[in-house]
C-alpha cells in the first residue's frame, strides 16, 4: 500500500512532537488510518541544528530550508504548517491549498485572522484544512464541537485557553503573590515569552476564542469585534476578596448566544469555586461547552507542549487520511455572519471594590446609587481599615445580572462621590449556569 507523505513546515516544539509521534506510533497510526503515514520532508531555518536533533532522536527524513519547494513537491500529500505567525505561513498555506494538498496547522493567529478566506479556498479545491492543535493543545475540543456535539445547538462556551495566564492567576490565588513576581517566574520556567503581551493581555486567548465561536455558532468572526482584556491589572487583594466570597479569578474566553447577537469576550472573571472550571490550575486548559440537548460538558487537558500539541496535529492527519467529512470547515454551507454585541450590551453579574472614607452615611450613599439604577446586590463586604490608613475602608460588592452600560453608569456615579477615594475596580462574574 502507498504511504501518505507528510511535509512539515517547521521543526520547532510542535514539529518535533509531531515527527516523534508519527515515528513512535507508526504501527498504531497504520491500524487507524489504514495506510502508512510518514514524514517525507521538513523545512527549518537552521538545517544543521535540526539534523543534530534528528540524529539524537533516531529519525530519518530530508530536511531543507526551502519551504516553497516542499509545498510544491508532488510527492507530498499533506502539509503541516507549524511555523506560526503570519508570513511565510499564510503564503505556504495558500500555495498548498492551491496545489490540491490537505493542510493541518497549529497556527491559531492564521486561522483567526485569515480562516474565512482559507476555508473558502479549501472548499473550492476540495481539500481539507484542519486546525485542532491551534486552540487548546492536546484537548480535542474542535472535534467535540464538530462531531461529538453536532446534534446540539450550542448556547455558550467558556474556557481557560491560555496556560501562561492560568499559571499566573493560580499562583496569585495559592500564595498571595504579586502579578509581576509570578510573571517573572513564568518566564524563567519557559511558560511565558520574553515579551508576554500576547498571553497576559488576552490576544492569544482571543485568537482561540474566535476559532471556537466560528465553529460553535457556524459563523464568520471578525477578530477586531472581540472584546479583549488582560490580567496585568489584577491585584492580590481582589484575588483574596474573591476567595472570601467563594470565587476564583480566572482569565476566560466567553462566547454566548443572545437574542440580539453574540457575546465574544476575553477578560478576567470571578467563577464560583464549586465549578470545575474554577479548579483548573497551573498551565492546564479547559473549555465548558453548553449544548441545548446535552447541557454543559467539560473538556480538560494540557494546552501546550511538544507531544500534547503534536497529538492534535497527528489526529488531524489521521482524520484527513480516513476522509473526514467536510474537512474544510464546520459544515456543508459557507458560514453566515452574525451580529456581535458591543461590551456595553454584555449582561452578567459584577464584582466591585472601592476605597471609601470610614464615616457614617457612606454605605447609604453607595447603596443609593445602586437603588436609583435598579441594580440588585448579591453581597456587600466592608473590611477593616488598613493599618497604614485608618481613615478609609475597602468595600466589596457583588451585583446580580446587570447590563454593562448600566454598570458603567453606576461606576461613574460612585467615583464622583467625595467619599470614594480611588477608581472603582470592576470585574465580571461568570456563574456558568
Amino acid at each position: 500500500m502507498n504511504a501518505v507523505n507528510i511535509g512539515l513546515l517547521g521543526l520547532g516544539t510542535v514539529g518535533k512532537g509531531t515527527a516523534t509521534i508519527l515515528e513512535r506510533n507508526a504501527a498504531e497510526i497504520l491500524r487507524r488510518a489504514g495506510v502508512p503515514v510518514r514524514v517525507a520532508g521538513a523545512v527549518v531555518r537552521d538545517v544543521a541544528a535540526a539534523q543534530a536533533w534528528q540524529a539524537d532522536a533516531g529519525l530519518s527524513f530530508p530536511i531543507t530550508s526551502d519551504g516553497d519547494a516542499l509545498v510544491a513537491d508532488p510527492d507530498i500529500d499533506i502539509i503541516c504548517e507549524l511555523v506560526g505567525g503570519e508570513e511565510p505561513a499564510l503564503r505556504w498555506t495558500q500555495a498548498a491549498l492551491d496545489a490540491g494538498k490537505h493542510v493541518v496547522t497549529a497556527n491559531k493567529a492564521l486561522i483567526a485572522t485569515h480562516g474565512d478566506a482559507l476555508f473558502a479556498k479549501a472548499r473550492s479545491k476540495g481539500v481539507g484544512l484542519r486546525f485542532e492543535a491551534g486552540v487548546a493543545g492536546g484537548i480535542p475540543v474542535i472535534k467535540a464541537l464538530r462531531e461529538g456535539l453536532s446534534a446540539n445547538r450550542i448556547n455558550w462556551l467558556a474556557g481557560i485557553i491560555n496556560g501562561t495566564g492560568n499559571f499566573i492567576l493560580s499562583e496569585m490565588a495559592s500564595h498571595g503573590r504579586e502579578f509581576a513576581d509570578v510573571l517573572a517566574e513564568a518566564q524563567a520556567l519557559g511558560y511565558a515569552e520574553a515579551d508576554p503581551t500576547f498571553d497576559v493581555e488576552g490576544i492569544d486567548a482571543a485568537h482561540k476564542l474566535a476559532i471556537l465561536a466560528s465553529i460553535a455558532f457556524d459563523t464568520t468572526v471578525d477578530f477586531d469585534a472581540l472584546h479583549i482584556e488582560g490580567i496585568s491589572s489584577i491585584q492580590p487583594e481582589d484575588v483574596a476578596y474573591a476567595a472570601e466570597l467563594g470565587y476564583r479569578i480566572k482569565h476566560l474566553g466567553v462566547a454566548r448566544r443572545r437574542d440580539a447577537g453574540l457575546e465574544l469576550r476575553v477578560h478576567p472573571a470571578l467563577i464560583p469555586e464549586k465549578r470545575l472550571l474554577a479548579n483548573v490550575d497551573g498551565v492546564m486548559n479547559a473549555v465548558v461547552i453548553h449544548g441545548d440537548a446535552v447541557g454543559p460538558t467539560l473538556h480538560y487537558g494540557p494546552g501546550a507542549g511538544a507531544e500534547p500539541t503534536g497529538s492534535a496535529v497527528v489526529a488531524d492527519i489521521i482524520d484527513l487520511v480516513r476522509g473526514g467529512a467536510h474537512p474544510a470547515g464546520a459544515g456543508i454551507d459557507e458560514p453566515k455572519a452574525l451580529p456581535v454585541l458591543t461590551s456595553a450590551e454584555f449582561r452578567c453579574p459584577f464584582y466591585l471594590r472601592l476605597e471609601a472614607s470610614d464615616r457614617p452615611g457612606v454605605m447609604a450613599s453607595v447603596a443609593g446609587i445602586f437603588g436609583d439604577l435598579e441594580i440588585s446586590l448579591e453581597a456587600i463586604l466592608q473590611k477593616e481599615p488598613s493599618a497604614l490608613d485608618e481613615s478609609s475602608v475597602p468595600i466589596i460588592l457583588l451585583t446580580r445580572d446587570v447590563d454593562e452600560a448600566c454598570m458603567r453608569q453606576a461606576t461613574t456615579r460612585l467615583e464622583a462621590l467625595d467619599d470614594v477615594l480611588s477608581p472603582v475596580v470592576t470585574l465580571r462574574v461568570e456563574t456558568l449556569d
